[in-house]
């Protein structure tokens, strides 16, 4: 049963792609984009009318008839009602965050309503994660986080959406897809017990995170997203410079050299993982630290930037190259 099931979906959303093609966020969902169909509530509703009607007919009781057909126009009201719940929704924005293997990557939708009717009970889901809901008042948006299992590290493919409604009642679920490719960057997870590996001297490229009297100076740089106002050179700026990072030698930070070839003895996995514990760690002591591969090496740097990227290439080793 599972087999068929599968194979009923891949056909399915094959045929939605060609039928819709690759999506360009925004998207503003019209009418041929959405889909409706009742939901289990909806479908015992449905046999609930049936004997009814049945029963109405046979005992030509008039009352049980005229009962039964006011509850059949309540559900075609509800079927559209649900329909135009979704109807010119916008789909503004899409993206994901990293994450390490075993935990859950996130990823945050935006949704708006341009609208002057409100938006209720609208779900967000993708790659069968649980949906994400939220309701959207008249002229709002609203961002929406979907929590998605990762089992090992690697690139996980989102290749579409579902934007979904059951309002009113859930006799009715209406949704849409969206086709916008994301990836999903899934890190090894940060295990091993093996102490960090020391170097001596210190680093001699390292900004300083405060202005400490012990630390040198050591020059400029160009502004980076995330390096703190206070180390910018704003003189040098007012002279027309520009943006520029004060640089400091940390006199008792300590470079780390981080080697894939230092875990000989360790299988692929339980290097990269021993590797990715040591990243953690290392950015936690805010000390500069180097990552070297066999294919890539990374200089000295710490920070958010330096960090992702060390451990991307980490979650991307040895793994064929994406299409």
């Amino acid at each position: 049963m599972q087999p068929l099931r599968a194979l009923y979906q891949r056909r399915m959303a094959a045929w939605v792609l060609r039928r819709q093609g690759r999506d360009a966020l925004p998207v503003t969902l019209h009418r041929r984009r959405i889909y409706i169909l009742p939901t289990r509530a909806g479908v015992g509703f449905g046999l609930l009318l049936f004997v009814m009607l049945i029963a109405g007919l046979n005992y030509g009781n008039s009352v049980a008839l005229l009962v039964t057909f006011e509850l059949v126009g309540v559900a075609l009201v509800a079927m559209q009602l649900c329909h135009r719940n979704l109807q010119g929704v916008v789909f503004a924005e899409a993206d994901t965050g990293a994450a390490f293997a075993q935990e859950r990557g996130l990823l945050t939708v935006i949704v708006a309503n341009d609208s002057r009717l409100p938006r209720y009970r609208l779900e967000v889901d993708a790659l069968d994660a649980p949906a994400s809901l939220a309701d959207l008042p008249a002229g709002s948006r609203a961002r929406l986080a979907v929590a998605i299992p990762v089992e090992r590290r690697g690139i996980v493919r989102i290749d579409r959406l579902r934007l979904a409604t059951t309002h009113p009642f859930g006799l009715f679920r209406a949704w849409a897809w969206i086709h916008v490719p994301l990836e999903l960057t899934v890190y090894p997870r940060p295990r091993g017990l093996r102490p960090l590996p020391a170097q001596g001297g210190p680093h001699a490229g390292g900004t300083a995170r405060g202005t400490a009297d012990e630390d040198e100076w050591h020059g400029l740089r160009a502004f980076r997203d995330g390096d703190s106002p206070r180390q910018v050179a704003w003189k040098a700026y007012a002279r027309g410079a520009p943006l520029l990072v004060k640089e400091y030698v940390a006199s008792g930070s300590q470079l780390r050299r981080f080697d894939f070839d230092q875990l000989r003895d360790l299988d692929t996995e339980a290097r990269l993982e021993q590797l990715a514990r040591w990243i953690v760690d290392a950015e936690a002591r805010g000390e500069p630290y180097a990552l070297t591969l066999p294919e890539s090496h990374h200089e000295p740097d710490h920070g958010p930037e330096h960090r992702h990227a060390c451990l991307s290439v980490l979650a991307r080793y040895g793994l064929p190259p994406q299409p």
